[in-house]
Parts: structure tokens; C-alpha cells; sequence
């Protein structure tokens, strides 16, 4: 499928989740699952601005 947006201007790509064997559940202070919120949470901006950015884009 052929996209006519502007190679400079990729859409955000969506950080991979952590695996379960990734937390050593043994609480600390910064799990993965931790980190992976923030991202997701930053991916979740980005999108939202790229969006903005490309009204024409599902």
C-alpha cells in the first residue's frame, strides 16, 4: 500500500513491550514495566501530534 506522506515525517513507531522473563519481580525502583509506561506514554504524544500533523492518515 503506497503512502503519500513525507518521508521526513515517519509515523511514531510504538515501543515494543517488555516480556514477562524482563521483571525480576523483585520490586525495583525502576522496572521495565515502569520505563515501558513512560514510553508508551511518550509514543502516545507523539501520535497524537504526528496525527495533527497528517489529518489524511488512519
Amino acid at each position: 500500500m503506497a503512502s503519500d506522506l513525507p518521508d521526513d515525517d515517519p509515523r511514531p513507531v510504538e515501543p515494543e513491550a517488555p516480556l514477562p522473563s524482563d521483571c525480576c519481580n523483585s520490586g525495583c525502583p525502576i522496572c521495565v514495566y515502569d520505563l515501558y509506561a513512560e514510553q508508551m506514554q511518550h509514543y502516545r504524544e507523539q501520535l497524537a501530534k504526528w496525527k495533527q500533523r497528517h489529518p489524511e492518515a488512519s
